[in-house]
């Protein structure tokens, strides 16, 4: 079966123009034709959508831009500040990056975003896939692309079987994706492979009644659709565990900021320790923590995995003096922790602080109700002298 370049490009942007989806970083439907979108709300989107779905990313792209319109807010961002608009989001180093791309950007293109693919490679952060997403649908440049999406499409349209994460079938499949590119309409077509890869083209149940290339499609003709490309049998995560302190002291809590490297780099947490076999004893504990503890409790464990490791926080609840003062560290009321970027965990915990405290204020004034009922005094607070 001979591929026929126009008819793919032609088929997919009929398709992609009926059926695209209405995501905020797009030209809203009815634009005028050939309508160019934002470039920097294309940096931000593509930078957010890196091992992350859309459906995930469309909340936090919108609240991103309300805070940061322009790439000049952008680059003027404190950083603490941009980690907690990324909140949630996971992958916090695509923050920093993106925040040092805007810099970057700001101080060396005036304020810009680069047109070229080669320009846009030059900058921390932003790798060949991105360069080629940015460069081709902001400023229509015919740059090829070649994320999770538009490999498995480019897999099955050319039914190749190998296994597209090694280095050899990638180099194929930017081959075949910079053969397919037009000159004209880059921006669009990109768009509408990565569209039909996440839409029709899916993983495990490819939908090929619906699809606009299926007659051109070699998988579906010898149908190889499920076998292509071939899946990985996923390993076993290695778990490491984790004691959390949640350490209260006068109704306020104890966090501390984590180093500016390694995982979660610069997010704020409750106190964390590497699990051992069994609870030190408050002395020791203290020592750990470098602060007195006492009635040390559980709260909750929680389980979370990442893409190569899996935790287990086990959660305590505690009562604390303030220690030794530490320039990481702050005691917060459970409001103020709203104002700094905790990792996803924390903020569970974080949640589950607060639903605590607002039961048991409404316990508190449902039994002062009680008690105003069985004593004959108006409802409210009591006043005492």
């Amino acid at each position: 079966m001979l591929v026929d370049l126009g008819c793919i490009r032609r088929r997919l942007v009929r398709w992609y123009r009926r059926y695209r989806r209405d995501l905020p970083w797009r030209p809203p439907r009815g634009s005028a034709p050939h309508a160019r979108p934002d470039p920097y709300h294309v940096l931000v989107s593509e930078v957010m959508l890196q091992q992350t779905r859309v459906q995930t990313v469309v909340p936090y792209f919108r609240r991103f831009i309300a805070n940061l319109p322009t790439l000049a807010d952008l680059a003027g961002c404190d950083e603490q500040r941009l980690l907690r608009l990324w909140q949630g989001l996971g992958y916090y180093r695509r923050a920093r990056n993106l925040l040092q791309a805007a810099v970057c950007i700001n101080a060396e293109h005036g304020g810009m975003v680069p047109r070229k693919a080669a320009d846009l490679r030059k900058i921390r952060g932003i790798g060949p896939y991105t360069a080629g997403a940015i460069a081709s649908i902001a400023y229509d440049q015919p740059e090829p692309i070649l994320d999770g999406n538009v490999s498995r499409v480019l897999c099955r349209l050319y039914a190749l079987r190998g296994d597209p994460r090694t280095t050899a079938m990638r180099r194929k499949l930017w081959g075949l994706a910079a053969n397919l590119v037009p000159t004209r309409g880059a921006g669009e077509f990109n768009s509408a492979l990565m569209e039909l890869g996440a839409m029709v083209c899916t993983p495990r149940s490819p939908n090929c009644q619906d699809c606009p290339l299926s007659a051109l499609c070699r998988a579906n003709a010898q149908n190889l659709q499920h076998r292509i490309p071939p899946s990985r049998r996923p390993r076993p995560l290695p778990t490491e565990n984790r004691w959390t302190f949640c350490i209260r002291h006068r109704g306020r809590w104890l966090i501390e900021q984590r180093s500016p490297a390694g995982r979660w780099a610069g997010m704020w947490q409750f106190p964390t320790l590497p699990a051992g076999p069994t609870m030190p004893q408050d002395g020791a504990l203290a020592k750990l923590l470098g602060l007195p503890v006492s009635d040390v409790r559980p709260l909750t464990t929680i389980r979370h995995a990442l893409t190569h490791l899996r935790y287990t926080f086990h959660v305590w609840m505690c009562r604390g003096r303030h220690g030794e003062s530490k320039a990481n560290r702050k005691w917060l009321t459970l409001n103020q922790l709203d104002d700094y970027p905790l990792s996803a965990v924390h903020a569970r915990i974080a949640t589950l602080l607060k639903a605590r405290s607002a039961s048991r204020s409404d316990r508190l004034g449902r039994a002062c109700d009680s008690s105003c009922r069985h004593s004959g005094r108006p409802f409210g607070p009591l006043i005492v002298p």
